[in-house]
């Protein structure tokens, strides 16, 4: 693992927080959704706060693909399932965890505008200062790598895969993990299973 980078790992409350913020934001923006769509995965779990502290029940899903690792991509993203409601003539707020290099969020507002959705507005948890696209809601910038709750035995997973691959011993990333405030029997337990599963 290059040694630049570096973990941001919040707490569901943390999440919570910036979801409450986000909300506060939406309104006093004074853009009322019709449908808030999440983008898969990711955009999962803050779709179903931001349904919640919006009031509104209407949600979907998009899913577009691009990552293959921690801190790697692989070339332009793709739309794998299409939005899971009509969205012609209707407001459409998209959620996300991040936008990273922005190039999937980018691609599922062309896919919402295609689909007939009159307005598409973002809003994401983080935002890269690199992302191609700046979303019209977001909490924090930051330049590190975030460990989401909804994805921690993922992550694990990834990087002893990237570990690996760069010749690196696994309980060097588990020092790293745990450095970084992932909880230490939390590692141990996901390395024990990922490991396990491997034999």
């Amino acid at each position: 693992m290059s040694p630049e980078l570096e973990f941001v790992i919040p707490t569901w409350d943390k999440i919570y927080g910036f979801l409450l913020n986000l909300a506060e934001k939406i309104r006093e923006d004074s853009f009322k959704p019709d449908v808030i769509v999440g983008v898969s995965r990711g955009g999962w779990p803050p779709a179903r706060v931001m349904s919640d502290l919006l009031e509104n029940p209407e949600i979907a899903n998009v899913k577009a693909e691009f990552y293959k690792g921690v801190a790697e991509t692989k070339g332009e993203p793709v739309i794998t399932q299409p939005v899971s409601v009509s969205v012609r003539g209707k407001r459409v707020l998209v959620m996300d965890d991040v936008a990273d290099t922005g190039k999937s969020l980018r691609l599922v507002k062309s896919h919402l505008k295609e689909e007939g959705a009159t307005e598409v507005k973002i809003a994401t948890i983080y935002y890269k200062p690199w992302s191609v696209i700046v979303p019209d809601y977001y909490e924090k910038e930051t330049s590190s790598w975030i460990i989401f709750p909804w994805e921690r035995k993922e992550t694990v997973r990834n990087i002893i895969q990237r570990y690996r691959r760069e010749g690196k011993k696994i309980k060097e990333a588990k020092e790293k993990l745990v450095r970084s405030g992932l909880n230490s029997k939390l590692v141990e337990k996901f390395m024990r299973e990922i490991l396990e599963g491997e034999t």
